[in-house]
């Protein structure tokens, strides 16, 4: 079974703090048991040589037992170390021990050191681990020579000290850390808990809420608790669902758009050609209707296309094909096609005879189509006996087409849906068989493609009034 990432962040991290601990522990071991060896190594030094500077000292090298054991007692019960004196065959001759002290014998006495360990050595070289077939366990040992007033070896000063004292030291420093080290490690495990909780939940949240949006619920939103990367993941995750919930909403809306829009055309041509068909409409009036069947049809053809058109825009199958073309004269060319619905709506049109030439380099037939469906508009929804208005500004670099028709307008609270798809402003233009709703979106989605903005303004019963900025190149 696959860890989930809670565990498997809380368990590496833990993990990790042990291994730093043992690894500060074994380090620590290394240095404390080298500082207490090297410690043991002067301290056993030590002894020797004040042992043989005091043998050295004594005059005519007479040696009185009594008080050299006095010297050594006292010196190896200050310094914890086991001090005798041997003689050039490796016989125990004087022992700091008490049990030497009693009988002139002890246990150290009852051994021959090996001949090997009575080389003429001293200082660091002399330190060494080893038993001296004296002891059942190693031992540190430090020895220095004693020699006579001619120079001659005569024996050698032995200092010895068993290496489980500093291995009993070794574990109790080792306890003590140990034990100081479980507070600290408890505190750090629980605070590694909440950490990888709190970092993991809003993975774990996410998690859940894509599981409920895959199955349609987009109700779920992650709370934002901190202003880190984990707080913008649940940023971008909750505007990511808020995206969607709108994508779904259009999408529901298209589909119910695209419905009507064709049902409605559809089931008027299908009602006419059957009243034609079974008599019910009479011979001299179906001129009358196939009339209007032609006009459904052209409709019908008309949002097609647009659905069309609007499709391959948002595939990006659209490839642009610039081309120098002067927009004053396709602005004019396009209300000259339009003359009779401005003559037949008694609408005035002003502005356009104060348009200049002016050359743009963009798609022709598409920029055409956007002035099309913006003049159209104007037209459609301008009312008896208004106004249209063109405007033209161009700083060299850009043009900003303006247009305004007086009529009803366009509430406030509506203006930013005006370029959605299929969206009507006023439901009763629904009825409006020369709308499909796709016009504007159209033109938003053309200007975009040429790096352009277009923007709407209406105040209600006043005027709407689209502006476009186009770059020249």
């Amino acid at each position: 079974m696959k860890l989930k990432l809670f565990k498997k962040y809380f368990f590496t991290t833990a993990l990790i703090i042990v291994f730093s601990f043992t690894v500060m522990m074994t380090i620590l071991s290394f240095v404390l048991n080298n500082y207490l060896a090297k410690s043991k190594y002067e301290t056993l030094s030590k002894c020797s040589v004040e042992v043989t500077d005091y043998l050295s000292q004594l005059s005519g090298g007479d040696l009185k037992a009594e008080s050299f054991f006095k010297t050594i007692e006292a010196l190896s019960s200050v310094s914890s170390v086991d001090i005798f004196l041997a003689d050039s065959n490796g016989s125990v001759l004087i022992c700091s021990c008490d049990e030497w002290m009693k009988d002139r014998k002890c246990s150290h006495s009852e051994h021959i050191i090996p001949k090997s360990e009575l080389l003429d050595v001293g200082g660091k070289e002399a330190f060494r681990l080893d038993t001296l077939d004296i002891y059942d366990t190693p031992h540190y040992i430090a020895s220095e020579p004693v020699k006579n007033s001619d120079g001659v070896k005569v024996g050698t000063v032995f200092s010895a000290a068993p290496v489980s004292a500093i291995r009993e030291l070794m574990f109790t420093v080792t306890k003590l850390y140990l034990l100081s080290s479980v507070l600290p490690i408890v505190i750090m495990f629980f605070a590694i808990y909440l950490m990888t909780y709190k970092l993991t939940k809003p993975l774990k949240l996410m998690s859940e809420a894509s599981k409920a949006m895959a199955k349609g619920d987009f109700s779920k939103r992650i709370p934002v608790t901190s202003d880190d990367e984990i707080g913008e993941l649940a940023v971008s995750f909750n505007q990511m669902t808020n995206s969607l919930v709108q994508l779904e909403g259009m999408r529901k809306s298209f589909v119910a758009n695209v419905s009507h829009e064709l049902k409605t055309p559809m089931t008027t041509i299908g009602g006419f050609i059957d009243g034609i068909l079974d008599g019910t409409i009479e011979p001299e009036k179906e001129k009358y209707y196939l009339g209007i069947v032609s006009e459904e049809v052209k409709r019908l053809s008309r949002l097609v296309q647009s659905m069309l058109s609007m499709s391959k825009l948002e595939a990006g199958e659209f490839v642009l094909k610039p081309e120098l073309f002067d927009f004053r004269e396709l602005l004019c060319n396009i209300v000259i096609s339009q003359e009779q619905r401005i003559e037949s709506k008694k609408i005035e049109i002003t502005g356009l005879d104060e348009i200049q030439s002016i050359s743009v380099n963009a798609d022709k037939d598409l920029i055409h189509q956007v002035v099309y469906n913006l003049v159209d508009n104007s037209i459609k929804f301008a009312n008896e006996g208004g106004n249209i208005d063109f405007k033209t500004v161009t700083d060299g670099k850009k043009i900003v087409f303006t247009i305004r028709n007086t009529g009803k307008g366009i509430p406030e609270n509506e203006l930013p849906y005006v370029f959605d798809r299929f969206y009507k402003v006023d439901k009763s233009r629904s009825a409006n068989k020369n709308s499909t709703g796709l016009g504007l979106y159209i033109v938003k989605t053309i200007i975009k493609a040429h790096g352009g903005t277009v923007t709407v303004s209406s105040c209600e019963n006043d005027f709407t009034e689209f502006s476009v900025t186009l770059p020249l190149a």
